[in-house]
């Protein structure tokens, strides 16, 4: 799949609160009976009641959703810690603790956003594990619209060339690319001139067409009707491969034919045959956060080699659906070219 429609984008929300063993009314003893001796079990004061597993075993039970095989169990358990919002911060920062867990509470913090958790997400540009926690802190930046956020994402990208992992720097070309800001394209050009890896290079410069292409589109009669529905927004975002897709497909002008015996004779008009798009973006679901000003959308963009699955966080500003950020999920090539589903 052409990069420049793909581009370069999980906390047990089950939490187990043990219950508390119930407190009953003390009765007076019976001065006649002996009462029995504790059992060995409920001798401990910090015994678990019956049916409950002992330890912390929260963390292996999201360790397994994460490592399954299943990749709805995953996108649900996402669902789940994104709707219940920033009330689970504080578990998610715990999760940021165990290795195992690490990595999808700072996914989840990324998405969850807001003034809570930017604290949290930039302390991951300091942590000392090799688990590669700054691409999310990097990612979040895009719903920071401030000179500060911009440098520090330029600073990522005028510094890939010594970054050991690419998904860095593409987080942080993918945050700048959330902004349809046209005076960024100078930055990015100096920058994509100055790059040696020919990927990154490749990103910026594909960064560069999707900026100026949409801010076209926005400024047109077109792209000023458009609305502030979450599907809106998350087209918004694809136009310039949407557009181009839609002109590579356009049927071209009937040529006329060479005069004939027929000559005076109008012809039939050919009825347009209609074919499948070339490019499809599908909103395949919809996560709210409990105020309902945050969402998170699911979507699978496909062209005739690829699907390229995203998240896309959005907040609702003036009553209208814009993008906060972008995330780049799994891309599968089609098994046969030229297959739509």
């Amino acid at each position: 799949m052409s990069r420049s429609f793909l581009g370069t984008f999980s906390l047990c929300v089950g939490l187990c609160l043990l219950p508390g063993l119930a407190a009953y009314p003390q009765q007076q003893p019976v001065k006649s009976q002996k009462e029995p001796a504790p059992s060995d079990e409920l001798a401990n004061a910090g015994a678990a009641p019956e049916g409950l597993l002992p330890g912390d075993w929260g963390p292996a039970l999201l360790y397994d959703i994460l490592s399954s095989p299943n990749q709805e169990a995953q996108d649900a358990l996402l669902n789940a810690t994104f709707a219940a919002g920033p009330a689970i911060i504080p578990q998610l920062k715990e999760a940021l603790k165990d290795d195992r867990t690490a990595e999808y509470a700072a996914q989840a913090l990324a998405y969850i956003g807001g003034n809570e958790a930017a604290p949290v997400l930039w302390k991951l540009l300091s942590d000392p594990r090799d688990l590669n926690l700054r691409r999310f802190a990097y990612g979040a930046l895009a719903e920071f619209d401030s000179p500060q956020a911009t440098d520090m994402l330029f600073d990522v990208i005028n510094k890939s060339d010594d970054e050991p992992d690419r998904t860095v720097t593409e987080s942080a070309v993918i945050a700048l690319t959330v902004r349809t800001d046209t005076s960024l394209l100078p930055r990015l050009v100096a920058a994509e001139k100055k790059l040696q890896d020919p990927v990154i290079r490749d990103d910026v410069e594909n960064a560069c067409t999707v900026i100026e292409e949409r801010a076209k589109y926005l400024a047109s009669a077109e792209g000023k009707k458009a609305g502030g529905s979450v599907e809106s927004a998350v087209r918004t975002y694809f136009i310039p491969a949407l557009e181009l897709a839609e002109q590579a497909s356009a049927p071209r002008a009937r040529v006329a034919a060479p005069v004939s015996q027929s000559a005076g004779k109008r012809p039939a008009a050919a009825s347009p045959a209609k074919s499948k798009p070339l490019v499809s973006v599908d909103v395949r679901s919809v996560t709210l956060s409990p105020d309902k000003h945050r969402a998170l959308a699911r979507v699978a963009f496909e062209d005739p080699t690829a699907v390229a699955y995203y998240d896309f966080v959005l907040e609702k500003r003036y009553g209208d659906w814009t993008l906060a950020s972008v995330w780049l999920g799994p891309e599968i090539e089609n098994n046969t070219v030229g297959r739509m589903q």
